[in-house]
């Protein structure tokens, strides 16, 4: 099984604000990273990011960069290595931004793929897939309506 999830949402707002909301660390701390993030995501950068539900910053590897256009990131599976896969792997995550009618809307799509095939990768990525869901909800409401909807959700 290929354990792999895409989730979109759509912004109201410009391609050039909504992505300049993920790359800039202090916007992205303002509504999705609620332990802080460190480090403007640009190709081949390792930033941190930190968060109240899972506390202790860790790295995030930035791969690709294209303005107003796609975010590439690695970070750590997040599932516990077993008997028949040891170690610690990474997944990726792509991140693209489509305009949409008049320039006024963003469509943000969010992939992450390259869980191992174990009862553990399948649960760390509906894990992942919450996550990513419950960024771009928090991503909508802080650019339409200036409210940080993870304040206060996990501490």
């Amino acid at each position: 099984m290929d354990l792999t999830f895409k989730v979109s949402a759509r912004i109201a707002k410009p391609v050039a604000e909504v992505f300049e909301a993920v790359v800039d660390p202090a916007e992205l701390s303002r509504y999705f990273t609620t332990g802080g993030a460190k480090g403007r995501l640009q190709t081949g950068a390792t930033v941190t990011w930190d968060f109240h539900d899972f506390p202790g910053a860790f790295p995030v590897w930035v791969v690709e960069v294209v303005q107003d256009k796609r975010i590439v990131l690695q970070w750590e599976a997040g599932d516990e290595p077993s008997g028949d896969a040891p170690g610690r792997y990474r997944t990726t995550v792509t991140m693209t931004f489509e305009p949409l009618d008049d320039g006024q809307r963003t469509l943000v799509s969010i992939s992450e793929e390259g869980w191992r095939d174990t009862e553990a990768g399948l649960k760390s990525s509906y894990g992942n897939c919450q996550g990513w869901t419950q960024m771009l909800c928090a991503l909508k409401a802080y650019k339409e309506y200036g409210v940080n909807l993870r304040d206060g959700m996990f501490k």
